[in-house]
């Protein structure tokens, strides 16, 4: 169990305590959450842009994807810690323990997410920096919803897509429909993992009164993560149809279809470890798309067709 940060040893071992502290309140341990963000981020970035993104959207999109998901932690850490320390995987949070107080996590939240204003502002566009309120809200709202909400899971989605449009108006300047339509693409294997995740939690959940989406499809979570798996797969072959990819796009959703065979594989028998383990290794599905994009576009600059 972690020290609080308060208390006992010397000033400088107080300091590093509250940096440890930190550090874990925005999750700078676990980077999965920033790679879940990043990866359909990156990959609309490169659709938008038809292969030649600028370097300076790029490190705005992966800068702001950091920030953004730390901002959020934050605020969801703050949202939930009357309920974290209720949770086996959630008990040692720094505000589950008291390590870090309510009002330091909402003002660290706050700082990150001006922050990712600015970035976005001074790299991109007027249109960008509007859709940037939006995402703001979305993920700020998006913890209140496990009160009363069947399917958190999908407001999420929203929330974890949101990159998709921002993209675009740095890249186009506009959010074009097939935006929309990957990010109600994207969300739908947002709700796969994230319901992997809510397996982990789902008997303290349900005693917490939590809802999530392992809760509300219960015996048939795994029929419901295999469907939106194969909408999201299925989605992403009729992008790519649009933007008239080539084999070498297809064969990263080949690769992406195998990584989601596994986790289903991994989450049959519902087993908690096996469940954390699916959805942590969903960074390699979302990785392999958006390698088969920027290697097809790639491809076809350094071998253009006749």
């Amino acid at each position: 169990m972690p020290v609080p940060a308060a208390t006992g040893g010397t000033r400088w071992q107080r300091i590093a305590a509250r940096v440890d502290a930190y550090e874990r309140l925005l999750r700078l341990d676990k980077p999965i959450g920033t790679l879940l963000l990043l990866w359909p981020t990156l990959t609309a970035l490169w659709l938008a842009s038809n292969g030649r993104p600028r370097w300076l959207w790029i490190i705005v999109m992966a800068v702001g994807t950091l920030l953004m998901r730390s901002a959020g932690v934050a605020m969801n850490d703050w949202a939930d810690r009357d309920f974290d320390a209720h949770v086996e995987r959630t008990a040692q949070r720094p505000l589950a323990t008291g390590e870090i107080a309510p009002f330091e996590a909402l003002c660290l939240g706050a700082v990150l997410a001006a922050i990712a204003f600015v970035l976005v502002v001074l790299g991109t566009n007027v249109a960008a920096m509007l859709w940037s309120v939006p995402a703001l809200l979305i993920a700020i709202a998006y913890p209140f919803t496990k009160r009363f909400f069947a399917l958190p899971q999908a407001i999420l989605g929203i929330a974890f897509s949101f990159g998709i449009p921002l993209a675009y108006a740095a890249a186009q300047n506009r959010v074009p429909p097939i935006a929309w339509e990957l990010l109600v693409v994207n969300l739908f294997w947002v709700v796969a993992y994230d319901t992997e995740y809510a397996m982990v939690d789902r008997e303290d959940d349900r005693r917490i009164g939590i809802r999530t989406s392992a809760l509300t499809f219960g015996r048939f979570d795994v029929l419901a993560v295999a469907i939106c798996y194969a909408i999201h797969l299925a989605g992403m072959a009729w992008i790519g149809m649009q933007y008239k990819l080539g084999a070498i796009y297809f064969g990263g959703l080949v690769v992406a279809a195998g990584f989601a065979c596994y986790h289903l594989w991994l989450i049959r028998h519902r087993a908690r470890m096996n469940c954390f383990k699916a959805f942590l290794n969903n960074h390699w599905l979302g990785f392999a798309i958006f390698a088969g994009v920027v290697l097809d576009y790639g491809f076809r600059t350094a071998w253009p067709r006749a």
